[in-house]
């Protein structure tokens, strides 16, 4: 069961309240923030600190996730690669830049342990309003959002690095944010499915790891639950009608769109009786006490442990293939991958394209 949770950690270094508390808990995933990031070296430390947790304990490594999209959405400071805004990436429309970005990107973030980024977005900038998309979509068309996230996708593949595609079905035509309200939109399956979904599918056939769900309320798909909670948009679409076998992650969990609306209980046993892998929980404190509540929840039969054993498969087949080759990080060497020359020749090359 805690394979299905990410929480946030404090600071820079792991102080050891908090060392005691993974160890404790080994929550299967843990997401950086800005505040985690001082140095490349320091992060590195900090990665390979986490990670020996897990192997004194004989438990599957972490994921060490982070959000590094380019533009606004970036974590790490410099001496990172700091990419412009992906819809630049977008009008230069060349798949072959797209993959050398994501090629400097996984490289860099492999340098400190990072081994999951929740990049790219398949969402289509279709509503010029939209207050939470905007310049993080590669464009409004879908043709282009398709063909550079699915080259990005191939890019972490080929690095050994779990891609996370967002926002599933489609975050591109809301006019709300979701870390402060719930967004609803009324669109048709089939309406989803001849434009929003497209980039979806290409990102799937380039053999993306993990989608993450977005909190949007769609009624004509399921008017009680938002995607992100939704038994018949995860299970029923994404997995049976798009065949898609692995991981499923739901968006932070700590958002407004969740917390204005369901209990924290509550909302533990529908994101995971829908069918989400995993749970965000961007609060270190907030995310243990949520795997407190599903602890009890599944020995008092709420959640089957049925359920629960399907997710660690599907956790611990992608930890297998991916996370037990993944190099360990070399502290001495960090300073001449991260922000070097020929990184920073790819940035030229996408700047050159404006």
């Amino acid at each position: 069961l805690s394979q299905m949770f990410m929480v946030g950690i404090p600071g820079v270094e792991l102080e050891e309240p908090a060392e005691k508390k993974i160890r404790a808990y080994q929550p299967g995933a843990i997401l950086y923030f800005s505040h985690n990031y001082e140095t490349p070296a320091l992060l590195g430390e900090l990665s390979s600190t986490i990670q020996s947790l897990y192997k004194e304990s004989g438990n599957l490594p972490c994921f060490l996730a982070v959000d590094q999209e380019g533009g606004e959405v970036q974590r790490f400071g410099k001496p990172f690669t700091h990419f412009p805004e992906p819809y630049i990436l977008g009008n230069a429309d060349s798949p072959k830049l797209a993959f050398d970005v994501a090629d400097v990107m996984a490289t860099e973030l492999k340098a400190v342990g990072v081994n999951l980024d929740f990049w790219p977005l398949c969402d289509i900038h279709t509503r010029p309003n939209n207050p939470i998309i905007g310049r993080r979509a590669f464009h409004t068309t879908e043709e282009i959002v398709s063909k550079i996230s699915s080259a990005i996708v191939r890019g972490f593949v080929k690095n050994g690095m779990v891609a996370c595609v967002k926002h599933f079905p489609g975050h591109g035509d809301t006019t709300v944010d979701s870390h402060k309200v719930l967004p609803k939109v009324d669109m048709s399956w089939e309406q989803l499915m001849s434009r929003e979904i497209k980039p979806f599918l290409k990102a799937i056939r380039a053999k993306a790891d993990m989608i993450m769900m977005a909190h949007i309320l769609n009624a004509q798909i399921d008017p009680k639950f938002p995607a992100s909670l939704s038994k018949e948009t995860i299970t029923n679409r994404l997995r049976k009608e798009l065949r898609f076998s692995r991981l499923v992650i739901a968006d932070d969990m700590q958002m407004e769109a969740i917390t204005q609306n369901y209990g924290a209980a509550d909302a533990v046993l529908h994101a995971i009786e829908a069918g989400n892998d995993i749970l965000i929980y961007k609060d270190f404190e907030r995310g243990l006490e949520a795997m407190d509540s599903a602890l009890e929840a599944l020995s008092a039969g709420k959640i089957s442990a049925e359920r629960v054993n399907e997710s660690y498969a599907r956790i611990s087949e992608v930890k297998k293939r991916v996370l037990e080759h993944f190099p360990e990080v070399d502290i001495e060497n960090i300073s001449k991958i991260v922000g070097c020359d020929a990184h920073k020749a790819v940035l030229e090359s996408l700047r050159a394209k404006k």
